[in-house]
């Protein structure tokens, strides 16, 4: 009899009867399904686990390095920054000071007469505060030409002082027909900076709380 035959002659309900060959095979077949029923709900999820676990410690080895090297650098870094406020303090220092402001803001104003510029207005208004430095509006309103105007400014660079002029909301329009070297009005707002000394930058980190 072949073992298909003894397949089709199986008596389920009594497998002590079954012969040498079905009963390995049953067995061989049991242990197989054994095995993948295992592979399937145990270590299929531990192999999973594994490479997420592989994934995480490549993350973690690529952010190590990352932060080893800026740790690296760390003294170089600080080492630069106190460069940076060294080079800082000593630019704030070119600027005028508290007690040269009023002098530096007439000096402003008689350069432009020497210019040969009318000025209409000239009006300093109320500092503020911004932190390092205090900044002054001054309200302008001006007469004269392209040359003139040429002057003032290349007067202004060459005061004693380092003088930083901003201008805000400025126009500069014709005076009359728009001829070659005619009149010109400007109008607006320049401001002007200086630097805080060590008394008004503790004042001001008091007063906002940073001295607590």
């Amino acid at each position: 009899m072949s073992f298909i035959d003894d397949l089709q002659s199986l008596d389920y309900s009594n497998p002590g009867g079954w012969s040498k060959s079905i009963k390995i095979g049953a067995v061989v077949l049991v242990a197989v399904v054994i095995l993948a029923a295992g592979y399937w709900f145990s270590i299929k999820a531990k192999q999973e686990n594994l490479k997420s676990l592989q994934r995480t410690e490549v993350d973690l080895k690529n952010t190590y390095e990352v932060k080893y090297q800026k740790a690296a650098q760390l003294e170089a870094y600080e080492a630069q920054l106190k460069e940076m406020e060294i080079i800082l303090q000593s630019m704030l220092r070119q600027l005028p000071s508290k007690n040269e402001m009023s002098d530096l803001i007439v000096d402003v104003s008689q350069t432009a007469l020497a210019s040969g510029i009318e000025n209409e207005l000239f009006e300093p208004g109320a500092e503020t505060l911004k932190g390092f430095y205090a900044e002054k509006p001054i309200t302008l309103r001006m007469k004269g030409n392209y040359h003139q105007f040429g002057n003032f400014v290349s007067g202004v660079a060459s005061l004693p002082r380092v003088v930083i002029l901003t201008m805000h909301d400025i126009s500069l329009k014709p005076i009359g027909e728009a001829t070659q070297g005619g009149r010109l009005i400007l109008e607006g707002t320049a401001k002007t900076y200086r630097y805080l000394d060590d008394n008004e930058m503790q004042t001001q980190t008091d007063s906002t709380g940073g001295g607590q």
